[in-house]
């Protein structure tokens, strides 16, 4: 699950530096106008690609750690289909 929220994050990131870098250095110079779209297209990749990269999966849960309570603990490992004995 991990692997994957990663891969999505950094070849969105990538995306996002693509767009930003080659809008500078040769888009520029046909069209300054297609540049600013494109640094604006850029400017939105970041915050998808950090709610990709947090986003959690079905399998996964958000309070991974135990929390102590031993009557607690085993309520939810019986939802999530988990046998501790």
């Amino acid at each position: 699950m991990y692997s994957r929220r990663r891969r999505g994050y950094f070849l969105l990131m990538g995306g996002c530096l693509l767009l930003f870098i080659s809008a500078w250095a040769f888009v520029r110079l046909w069209s300054v106008p297609a540049a600013i779209g494109m640094c604006l297209v850029a400017m939105i990749i970041p915050p998808i690609a950090a709610i990709v990269g947090n986003r959690r999966g079905p399998d996964d849960r958000w309070w991974d750690d135990p929390s102590g309570d031993e009557k607690s603990d085993e309520w939810w490992d019986e939802l999530d289909g988990k046998n501790r004995r």
